[in-house]
């Protein structure tokens, strides 16, 4: 159990939902959880933007009043990253 303290989940989007259902059902009290990742940039082969994680929590939370969802609108990286991500 996790007591009081700020968990971040970095590439969840590569997380099935029972693997994110695990990590957020061990927060205790005064836990905050923050997870982050990108869809469009899912690594294990047997999920999908459906599948993944990361859309079932932001899917379950969402109307929870102490939930929060927010979508980046553009990449922060580089343009060479921006690039590669909409070539390769």
């Amino acid at each position: 159990t996790f007591l009081n303290k700020y968990v971040i989940i970095d590439e969840a989007q590569n997380l099935t939902p029972k693997q994110m259902k695990t990590l957020i059902t061990r927060a205790g009290p005064g836990t905050k959880i923050i997870c982050m990742g990108n869809l469009a940039q899912i690594d294990t082969p047997y999920l999908t933007e459906g599948s993944s994680g990361l859309t079932f929590a932001v899917d379950k939370f969402k109307g929870w009043p102490h939930s929060g969802h927010i979508t980046l609108a553009r990449g922060e990286r580089s343009r060479l990253a921006d690039f590669a991500s909409e070539v390769l």
